[in-house]
């Protein structure tokens, strides 16, 4: 092995560590041959748990993973419902599917892994409360807990509006979020009558 094969094999091994989790693609911006993905997993130095996505051997594949990958695999979406709420601690629930927001006429991903579940947000319910965050070194973007909470009950239907009644609960128990922010939140998701009723009983 010549000395710029070496340095190929260094350079993936030390952007995995960097960035987590790999696609492919990432390595074009080095001009490194993506035939070094294969070869470092038949060296068993990396791992391939899903198409097109690569970490470092013996990575930790929780929860965080899980997430990092499907923000890589969709850089345009946005942690939402069910995995947002898991995020900020406040549900004991642990969905199966990534929740992510994209806009309504946004390309629907094909993606085999992380399973993802897709909704599509329109207008100031897609960009308002998006908190920038970086999970396992990859950047991700992830609603507030008041927005989340807002979109529980605007998503009644598909997730229980129990689901929705317990956030907010548990989302001004922990003093996660203000009065004011829980009212802008849902006046944006247009659920002020819907939440009143709530959030007068938490008053």
């Amino acid at each position: 092995m010549d000395d710029r094969q070496l340095s190929h094999r260094q350079q993936v091994l030390d952007l995995v560590r960097q960035r987590g989790v790999l696609r492919p693609r990432d390595l074009q911006e080095l001009r490194i041959p993506r035939a070094y993905l294969s070869r470092l997993c038949d060296e068993g130095l990396l791992e391939r748990p899903g198409r097109g996505i690569y970490v470092a051997a013996g990575a930790d594949m929780g929860e965080n993973q899980t997430l990092a990958e499907a923000c890589r695999r969709v850089p345009g979406g946005v942690i939402c419902l069910l995995s947002a709420l898991r995020f900020h601690d406040l549900t004991t629930q642990a969905p199966f599917e990534i929740w992510l927001a994209i806009p309504p006429k946004a390309w629907l991903p094909q993606v085999d892994y992380p399973a993802l579940r897709i909704v599509r947000f329109s207008g100031a319910a897609l960009e308002f409360g998006i908190d920038e965050r970086e999970i396992e070194k990859v950047p991700a973007r992830v609603y507030s807990p008041a927005k989340t909470v807002a979109d529980c009950f605007k998503f009644r239907n598909k997730i229980g509006l129990e689901v929705g009644i317990e956030a907010l609960r548990d989302c001004w128990r922990q003093k996660r979020a203000t009065m004011d922010q829980l009212w802008e939140a849902a006046q944006v998701c247009r659920m002020t009558n819907v939440m009143r009723p709530y959030f007068e009983a938490l008053t």
